[in-house]
């Protein structure tokens, strides 16, 4: 069932947030799930692991996402917009939900990962 729920994610620098003289770089990120399943799904938590240019990385757990742990019936989307610090001008992210079917079973859904990259700017890979 993994497979058909769809995650897509865009990512946006918010150089009005940033402060390139004290490291310190923003971006939001809108994040779409969609349920092209049969079943009614339930989000239960997150965990994103977040790395920047110089090889650091955080990882963020928790119950849901922005204070929700959205249902999803079939053929329904949730949309969310959050966001992330980084202290170098690119890096990348990805990580997983875990999801609940009204059945009881819990499985993994894998966000796929993406980068954060200053527009513009000459890319670092990580």
């Amino acid at each position: 069932m993994k497979k058909k729920i769809l995650i897509n994610v865009e990512p946006t620098y918010l150089e009005e947030h940033s402060d390139p003289f004290e490291n310190s770089y923003l971006w939001a990120y809108r994040v779409i799930i969609k349920n092209n399943s049969e079943h009614t799904v339930k989000l239960i938590s997150r965990h994103w692991k977040i790395f920047d240019s110089n090889g650091s990385y955080r990882e963020v757990k928790g119950k849901g996402v922005v204070g929700e742990q959205p249902v999803l019936e079939p053929g329904e989307e949730f949309e969310y917009t959050s966001g992330t610090p980084l202290k170098t001008t690119s890096g990348m992210m990805h990580g997983s939900y875990l999801m609940q079917n009204f059945e009881g079973e819990e499985f993994e859904v894998n966000i796929p990962p993406f980068s954060l990259d200053i527009p513009d700017r000459n890319k670092t890979l990580n």
